[in-house]
């Protein structure tokens, strides 16, 4: 919580003083009761009601109430995750051969559509999403859009064979978000500072890159153009899939998470590491929640108003009711 008139708070400090204040005039109050005794002063001194609720209960709410009716002078606020509708998310997914390991149930490239379809129920509605699919050369499925059924078609008619790419793959969401080319971004095109709409990819892939363009290079080239990449690691060390030319052997088709981290952090995004369809599950969910949606200050003032006028209501009727006095 932030506040814009910070200096208010400093009347927080005169409660104290005003706590010491009420307990001296409460003592002097019971000490001239003690010596002149009349019904009307005990009447006056003496709680109507008895025990130590009744007798402490409305100076605290007295109290809070103006603790909070000071912390609403101060105009606080609080930071909120708000939809940004100009967002655009491009789902770049790896679909070489290796996307047919069973270590994911029911394999992994059926993992991968069904999370995506969690991803895009979780971001908001008014986000942008393209798809881009690639092994050996990428593919785009769709451009952004915010028809989700038209997205999820693509994606759900996905197949896997051949290498991976990751590199061209990048470069080519790069273009479809009009953030830079194959080669990379010049200093100042479509940098954060410009005024384009945000933008992010997220790169779902399950091994390291075979063939074409530096993956590292183009996440450098997505940093200087203001896109973050959050990468998805999905698989496990142990994973083979059968060799493609009918030999019988297996392949070892283990993931890549360092490289994967690496194009993460060089492009200012997050990697995630997911062995399980549970857990690239709960990894779409946690982005789709996440991405498309900006940071706004809310200020609370009138909460903070509210709850000390209706602590200060409480605490005079409780008085009045209790003791026939205000607190």
């Amino acid at each position: 919580m932030s506040f814009g008139a910070p200096l208010a708070l400093l009347g927080l400090f005169a409660i104290p003083a005003l706590v010491f204040a009420l307990n001296a005039a409460r003592r002097r109050r019971r000490r001239y009761a003690v010596r002149f005794p009349g019904a009307a002063t005990v009447a006056a001194v003496a709680p109507r009601g008895s025990g130590m609720l009744r007798r402490n209960l409305p100076p605290a709410l007295f109290l809070l109430a103006l603790a909070a009716l000071v912390v609403a002078t101060a105009r606080p606020e609080t930071t909120v995750a708000v939809p940004d509708e100009r967002a655009t998310i491009v789902l770049v997914t790896d679909v070489s051969r290796s996307m047919l390991a069973d270590d994911v149930d029911p394999d992994r490239l059926t993992a991968a559509k069904a999370s995506a379809r969690t991803f895009l129920e979780q971001v908001p509605d008014e986000l942008r999403v393209g798809a881009i699919a690639f092994s050996e050369t990428p593919r785009t499925l769709q451009s952004p859009t915010v028809d989700r059924p038209r997205v999820l078609g693509q994606i759900d008619g996905l197949v896997a064979d051949g290498g991976t790419a990751t590199g061209d793959a990048l470069a080519a969401a790069l273009d479809l978000l009009g953030r830079g080319d194959a080669g990379g971004a010049t200093p100042g095109r479509g940098g954060a500072d410009d005024d384009r709409p945000p933008s992010a990819i997220v790169l779902l892939s399950d091994g390291e890159a075979t063939t074409g363009q530096d993956p590292f290079a183009v996440a450098d080239a997505a940093a200087e153009a203001g896109v973050p990449i959050y990468t998805v690691s999905l698989g496990t060390a142990d994973a083979t899939v059968p060799a493609p030319d009918g030999s019988g052997y297996s392949i070892p088709v283990s993931p890549d998470p360092e490289s994967l981290r690496e194009i993460a952090e060089r492009s200012g995004g997050r990697a995630f590491d997911a062995d399980s369809a549970d857990g690239l599950d709960a990894v779409y969910e946690q982005l789709g929640s996440q991405l498309g949606t900006r940071e706004e200050a809310r200020e609370r003032t009138a909460a903070f108003a509210g709850g000390g006028a209706l602590l200060l209501l409480s605490a005079f009727g409780l008085s009045t009711l209790w003791a026939g006095r205000l607190p």
